[in-house]
């Protein structure tokens, strides 16, 4: 089973106004994982999304391949870094026959896994991939960003796109929620409108939660970064988490 973030039906206004994001902490990633491998090193890129992050690296000399539960996701991804590798499986559970030296998974996508034991499940896989010494660099939303930025409005007002999103945090449950409408002209008839409705879910992990995680899954020297205190990013509750294969 491919693990539904919901994202197939978001995947071509994703792709013209979200993916920004991994080439915004380019710096981070060079300091926490890029400046130790030299091009050429393999790089496992963990929900690559549309393949930003990819291209960028590929344009280093790096070695990609991609993973992500979203077909349609993947054919942004294909045509935006084309000499990269990617897979359409569950994060949970992909089987690729290569060892990475480095994985990398940004834009706090692991926090759409639910339940901790599917995180753990993540994480273990990851290591499985990871060469001896092999890194594994990460960000994700916590609960202080999830009270403070994510309940914010957002919306696209564009010529051929509008975007209209609602949000909201339930703090017992920790569950944060984003209601997602876009409405954009289809490629045929520039007069017509495609809808297209999405829900997207995301869980607020404390830090401890996490480190304990990669821990269990034989990860060590593991490190966690504030965002906004670290590298001046200006984010609040989001943390970098760097850990390594021994």
């Amino acid at each position: 089973m491919v693990y539904d973030s919901g994202y197939d039906n978001f995947a071509e206004v994703y792709n013209r106004y979200w993916a920004e994001f991994p080439l915004r902490i380019m710096p981070i990633l060079e300091r926490l994982a890029l400046k130790d491998h030299a091009p050429g090193a393999a790089i496992l890129d963990v929900c690559c999304g549309t393949g930003q992050l990819a291209r960028a690296l590929i344009e280093r000399g790096y070695s990609v391949a991609g993973v992500d539960a979203s077909e349609q996701m993947l054919k942004h991804a294909r045509l935006n870094a084309p000499d990269a590798s990617f897979y359409c499986f569950d994060v949970r559970a992909f089987d690729l026959p290569s060892e990475f030296a480095i994985a990398f998974s940004t834009f706090d996508s692991l926090n759409h896994l639910l339940t901790p034991a599917d995180l753990k499940s993540v994480f273990a896989n990851v290591y499985r991939h990871l060469s001896a010494q092999g890194v594994f660099v990460f960000d994700m939303n916590l609960e202080s960003g999830f009270r403070s930025r994510w309940v914010l409005p957002f919306n696209i007002w564009a010529e051929d796109t509008v975007v209209i999103a609602e949000s909201n945090y339930d703090e017992d449950k920790k569950l944060a929620t984003i209601k997602i409408r876009t409405f954009a002209r289809t490629e045929a008839d520039k007069s017509l409108w495609r809808r297209a409705d999405v829900t997207l879910r995301q869980r607020a992990y404390e830090p401890d939660e996490i480190v304990a995680g990669l821990a269990e899954a034989g990860f060590t020297d593991i490190e966690v970064f504030d965002a906004r205190r670290d590298f001046d990013l200006r984010q609040v509750g989001r943390a970098f988490f760097r850990a390594k294969k021994a």
